[in-house]
């Protein structure tokens, strides 16, 4: 996590028009691109891995859905 945030700052492609990918995607366009599918799949993996699965139960002033 902490080297997404690192890489989130991303001041390096911010000058740069060149190389466009596919021909129309600049640089810093492209990267963060990138950068929303390597955050997407870390929290994926977060809650795969890390959510508490002991703390699911409802409580009993909770309402089921659909009713």
């Amino acid at each position: 996590m902490v080297t997404l945030i690192v890489l989130h700052q991303d001041f390096w492609f911010w000058r740069e028009a060149r190389p466009l990918l596919f021909g129309f995607l600049p640089p810093a366009l492209w990267y963060h691109i990138a950068y929303c599918f390597a955050a997407s799949a870390a929290m994926a993996a977060l809650v795969k891995w890390a959510w508490p699965g002991e703390d699911e139960e409802p409580r009993s002033g909770d309402r089921e859905l659909g009713a």
